[in-house]
Parts: C-alpha cells; sequence; structure tokens
C-alpha cells in the first residue's frame, strides 16, 4: 500500500481534534506544530502540496528590509528574529548570504543613508549575520563584473538568506514532519464542503485523483489555511471575518548563471521595489514583479517578461542583453496580502507587507489564517497551537520539539559515511557543491538509505538528468516518502529540476522516463503522457 493510499484510508475512518484546509506554508506549518505536540491533526490539500503561493516565491528568507522605508519597524524586527530562528534551525536547509545592492545616481536617497538602513537592519537582526559594508563602485567593479556602473552611485553589501533548494521543498519537510508524527495528510484531496454542528464539524472531500467519490472527514476544529482562497472557502462555509485578502502577482524567470558568486545581486526596479538575481543551482532566478491582480489565478505575460528583462539588461553588461529565448523556466503567483476591513487596502500598494494574521471564531471552533510569508512559519505553528489550545483541544505534550534539523552528529556521522564510500568521486562535471551536503540538506537522517543504496549499486550515485544534480539512489526514495502524484510534483514542487532544465530537454531525457517508472510503476505511461500534455498540449 503506497503513502497516500494510506493516507486517504485514515482520513475516511479516523475522527480527528483539527482538520487543516489547504498545504501551503500555513497548513503545513500548523499540521507539523499541532502533531509534534499531540494533536490528532487532518491536513487536505485540493492540489499538490506547496502548489500554489508557496512554490513561488525568491527562496528568499529575508527580515523584510524593504519595510523599513514604510516604517515597519515592529514588523522588520519579528522578521529578522524569526529568520535567525530559522538559521538556527535548519542550518544546512536555510543559508545566510550576501546581498549586493546597486544605487543609481539620484537615487531616491542617499548612498549613506541606505547604508545607514542596513546598520539598522543588521541591528534589528541582533548582529546575528556578517556586518554590512559600504562599497564604492571599484569595490563593485571587482567582486561583480557583470554590474553596469555607468550611472552607478556605489552601493553595499549586507546578508540575508535563502533556501538553496526550493521554497516548496521545504514545505514539504514540514508535511513530512506533521506525518512522522502522526498527521492523516494527502494532497489532490478537495474540501467540497464544511459545515458545523453539534459535534463538530463535517467536511465533505473527494480524491481528485481517483474516483472522486466523496467522503466526510469529521473533527472538532476546522483551519481554514487555503492561502489566497481562504476568503472564498469562508464563504462557503458561511464564516465572517474581518480581515481579507488582495493580491499581488509576481513573476520570476530563470535564466543562465549570471555570475559565478553565490551571492544575490539587489538593485531597485523601474517601479522602485527592490529587485533581485538569485542562485538557483545552475542558473539564476531574477524578479519581482509586483502587479495588483484581482484573482489569485495568473499567468505569465510578455509584458511581466519585459519587465524582468529590461531591468536585468539595464543593471548588468552582459555578452549580449538577455531575451525572452534565454528563459530556461518561469514562476508565477500571487501574494495573498492582508487588509483590515472594507478600505483596508486604499494605503499605497507598493507598501502593504506580508503580515499574517489569525482570527478565531470561537463559537463555530474555525479559525482562518491570512497572508503570511515563509520567514514567519515557526510564529504561525506556534500561534495556531496557542489559538487551538485556547478553544479547548488538548495538546499533551504542549512545548515540544517539532521544528527543526536532525542533531550534528547524526550529520557528522552521515559526512564519515559519504566520505568512506567515495560519494564525492562520482560527483557529475558542473556540480555547484558536494553531493554529501546536498543529500543531507535534502533528507536529513533519512539519507542513511541512500548511502546503503549506493553500496550495493555504485549507478545509484549516478546523477539522473544531466545538469539537475539529482542522484539516481534518490529516486527510491522519493517513491516511498515524497507522496508524489503527478510527475510534475517531483520535477518541480519535490525538486528544482523543471526550474532549471528547460521542458524540451526534459521531454526528451532518458532520465524523466526512468523516474516515472520509479515513481508510477504500471502508471508510468499515462503519467508521463499526462506530464507532456500539460506543457506540450499543442503537441510540439
Amino acid at each position: 500500500m503506497s503513502l497516500r493510499t494510506a493516507q486517504l484510508a485514515r482520513l475516511r475512518e479516523d475522527a480527528f481534534d483539527v482538520l487543516i484546509i489547504g498545504g501551503g506554508i500555513n497548513g503545513a506549518v500548523s499540521a507539523a506544530a499541532l502533531a509534534g505536540q499531540g494533536v490528532r491533526v487532518a491536513l487536505l490539500e485540493r492540489g499538490d502540496f506547496a502548489g500554489g503561493t508557496s512554490s513561488q516565491s525568491s527562496n528568499l528568507v529575508w527580515g523584510g528590509i524593504k519595510y523599513l522605508e514604510s516604517r515597519d519597524f515592529g514588523l522588520v524586527r519579528r522578521l529578522c528574529r524569526s529568520r535567525n530562528r530559522l538559521l538556527d534551525a535548519y542550518p544546512t536547509r536555510i543559508e545566510e548570504i550576501r546581498f549586493l545592492a546597486t544605487l543609481r545616481r539620484g537615487f531616491r536617497y542617499p548612498r549613506g543613508f541606505m547604508w545607514a538602513g542596513t546598520w539598522l537592519y543588521w541591528l534589528f537582526g541582533n548582529a546575528y549575520t556578517r556586518p554590512p559594508r559600504l562599497l564604492s563602485r571599484a569595490d563593485i567593479a571587482a567582486a561583480e563584473p557583470c554590474v553596469a556602473l555607468d550611472d552607478s552611485g556605489g552601493g553595499f553589501e549586507y546578508s540575508d538568506a535563502f533556501l538553496p533548494d526550493s521554497d516548496a521543498r521545504f514545505v514539504f519537510d514540514f508535511v513530512r514532519a506533521a506525518l512522522d508524527a502522526g498527521a492523516a495528510a494527502a494532497n489532490y484531496v478537495e474540501a467540497l464542503h464544511a459545515e458545523h454542528g453539534a459535534d463538530g464539524w463535517v467536511c465533505r472531500a473527494r480524491d481528485v485523483d481517483g474516483d472522486g467519490a466523496p467522503f466526510d472527514i469529521r473533527a472538532r476544529v476546522l483551519i481554514n489555511a487555503a492561502g489566497p482562497y481562504a476568503d472564498a472557502f469562508n464563504t462557503q462555509t458561511s464564516t465572517r471575518t474581518t480581515h481579507r485578502h488582495v493580491f499581488s502577482k509576481g513573476v520570476h524567470l530563470i535564466v543562465d548563471r549570471i555570475t559565478a558568486q553565490r551571492r544575490v545581486l539587489a538593485f531597485f526596479a523601474s517601479d522602485g521595489r527592490l529587485f533581485f538575481a538569485i542562485p538557483m543551482g545552475s542558473r539564476t532566478c531574477i524578479g519581482t514583479t509586483d502587479t495588483r491582480v484581482e484573482r489569485p489565478e495568473v499567468t505569465v505575460t510578455d509584458a511581466d517578461r519585459d519587465f524582468i528583462l529590461d531591468n536585468i539588461n539595464r543593471q548588468l553588461r552582459l555578452e549580449r542583453p538577455l531575451t525572452r529565448a534565454d528563459i530556461v523556466a518561469e514562476r508565477c503567483g500571487v501574494r495573498p496580502l492582508v487588509v483590515d476591513g472594507q478600505g483596508g487596502d486604499e494605503r499605497d500598494w507598493l507598501a502593504l507587507s506580508r503580515e499574517h494574521a489569525v482570527e478565531v471564531d470561537p463559537r463555530a471552533a474555525h479559525l482562518t489564517i491570512f497572508g503570511g510569508k515563509l520567514t514567519d512559519c515557526l510564529n504561525i505553528g506556534e500561534e495556531v497551537t496557542a489559538r487551538i489550545a485556547a478553544l479547548g483541544v488538548a495538546v499533551p505534550q504542549r512545548g515540544a520539539r517539532w521544528y527543526g534539523e536532525a542533531d550534528t552528529p547524526q550529520r557528522e556521522a552521515f559526512m564519515h559515511q559519504a566520505q568512506a564510500i567515495k560519494l564525492e568521486a562520482s560527483a557529475a562535471p558542473g556540480a555547484t557543491e558536494p553531493a554529501g551536503a546536498r543529500l543531507w540538506r535534502r533528507y536529513g537522517a533519512r539519507a542513511f538509505s541512500l548511502l546503503d543504496a549506493i553500496r550495493d549499486d555504485p549507478a545509484q550515485a549516478e546523477e539522473l538528468i544531466p545538469g539537475a544534480q539529482y542522484l539516481r539512489c534518490e529516486l527510491a526514495l522519493a517513491a516511498r516518502d515524497d507522496m508524489v502524484v503527478r510527475l510534475d510534483d517531483w520535477l518541480r514542487r519535490r525538486t528544482l529540476i523543471a526550474l532549471t532544465t528547460h521542458a524540451d530537454e526534459l521531454r526528451a531525457a532518458p532520465g524523466v522516463q526512468e523516474a516515472c517508472r520509479v515513481l508510477f510503476g504500471d502508471e508510468a505511461e499515462r503519467r508521463f503522457a499526462e506530464f507532456v500534455q500539460e506543457k506540450f498540449p499543442s503537441g510540439h
């Protein structure tokens, strides 16, 4: 029986303390926090885990330096402390990274004023990271020759953090932690309707990837963590709230690596917002846009592409300007921004922050999570736990550690064993980091089984798809533990493969066919055809 089949059986048969609707960062971290402290939890996601907003970020774990301009000092202080806490808890999955910011002459603030702002930012973060540094034009030219300096007034360097793997993988790690702690969770399960009665909530759901037959799930408390769809789900359950969402569309483009240095290049785009070139494996992720939209369903337009390409070409001195032909992959999603009341979104659009709000209806035992961002996820998990306890749900292991990586001795033991089997000797050309470090970051203590597989068959240490930095041995683990239902779940959200490899190359890669056989068995051909139809609907 597959992991997902077992989870569907539990959803049908068990009764729960808490049912969470939505498998993005808010739902995943809430499930991990509650299950990790002994609460009986169920989690539903109508698509794949992290399939919406939570897989479309900049991969940054940052304290929100841009909010200094709007004087949201309390928010910046909280986000900096949250970033530090994540760096402590996930020392390999989250890394400090330097940001090199360039200012044009005539920018709205003097360079010295901006530099002072980075020191304030550093102090808000308790001086946890490396200190800021003021940069002259010569400093920038020496550090990053690709940066155009024609009208530059110099710049500065400061630290924040980022995810070397994808944001979606980080979200799934919380789902995995919730499963390990006893939660029931399944992707591709849609909540059709939910009603509250004397015995709690009854949610009518269906398996989107199965026969579609409806079934009921019972729980005492319902948490709406549906992200940009939270308002629509509240309307469906006749839940009235003070808060609501407005939406900002963000687009990133992935191109060939712009700089060999492992740092983020930061500029100010033509709309005044911070604009980044961020390392992504063997590629660079550039963006983002910030366009107000009315609905969560969004796509990349030529105007989005041109905005990003025009801005990056203006800031860089490349052998030739980047064009649409240079785009390897694209990311597009909405940021659900919280507003309070009917007129709460009248402040400057670009100044709206990513703060979260948790609103509770005690009489209906209902909780809604609005807004939020990955950096603040641990605080969201703890706030949700406190609110659930206040509703009378027992939290048997209150205060138990529910997040973080395995301890250092385990990591050191893994690295020793990886060295003993000479894992790095089989590294593919162009790898951006040692394979052992990458495997530990992705899987933690579960990575020991990968070394066992390589000992039994050295071919398991080979790269599955050229340039993807994914080893053959990882497939069996993904098939067993990662609840992959469709090929895009694996290519796009459990890995970075679809973001760092051209779609037409994936279609022709023998490694993708091999992945289908391992992940889907008898359904391999159907799942591959499903992927081709989605990515190449015209047949080309």
